[in-house]
């Protein structure tokens, strides 16, 4: 069991999964809770099982598996489709979670979730870090790693709530806005900080 639960958000194209990749190289065990959703959303999970009943045979690809991208443009054209989605997807994600964050075979353990906040996982860590980055690094990073136009990405930041209200509930803040190695000594500080229980 975990001594000490780090829960690790910000917005797109902060770089979180950038600073949970150095706390792991520090020696925490990460669990990232975007790459619990792809996995529970394979075919022969219950959770599979649930989404096509909820949204028909038309979500599957050839080879019978979830298309995220139909998925996708589904639930981000109407509220209440995603709120559906969501129904099904956060209390699995959240069972998944808490065993895995049992059975971490180390004392410090990272959470790491865009929606950590919002969906009131935030609670159940000992620490909130949020990752910030500057708005034109964001849009940067959209255009150069992901493609998008520079619309596109001003479009899916703009839709996230402000990084402020994450700021306002930190415990620690890693401005990832600079170079690697800036970020780097951000979070090796931060994790020296750590007072596990004796």
């Amino acid at each position: 069991m975990s001594e000490y639960l780090i829960g690790l958000t910000g917005n797109i194209a902060t770089g979180k999964s950038t600073v949970a990749r150095m706390l792991q190289d520090l020696g925490a065990t990460v669990i990232d809770a975007d790459a619990l959703v792809h996995e529970l959303q394979r075919k022969g999970t219950a959770t599979f099982d649930a989404i096509v009943a909820a949204f028909g045979s038309s979500i599957l690809d050839r080879a019978g598996e979830i298309d995220r991208k139909i998925l996708g443009s589904i639930v981000f054209a109407d509220p209440a489709q995603l709120r559906v989605l969501e129904s099904i997807l956060h209390p699995a994600v959240l069972i998944e979670s808490i065993k895995r964050i049992s059975e971490a075979p180390t004392p410090v353990v990272v959470y790491e979730a865009i929606k950590l906040i919002e969906a009131g996982r935030a609670e159940m860590c000992d620490a909130l870090w949020v990752v910030t980055a500057r708005y034109e690094v964001q849009i940067e990073r959209l255009k150069h790693d992901r493609g998008m136009s520079e619309a596109e990405a001003r479009q899916r930041i703009d839709a996230q709530p402000p990084q402020s209200e994450k700021i306002q509930r930190a415990t620690v803040v890693i401005d990832n806005s600079g170079l690697l190695q800036e970020t780097r000594q951000q979070v090796e500080t931060a994790f020296r900080d750590i007072e596990l229980k004796p």
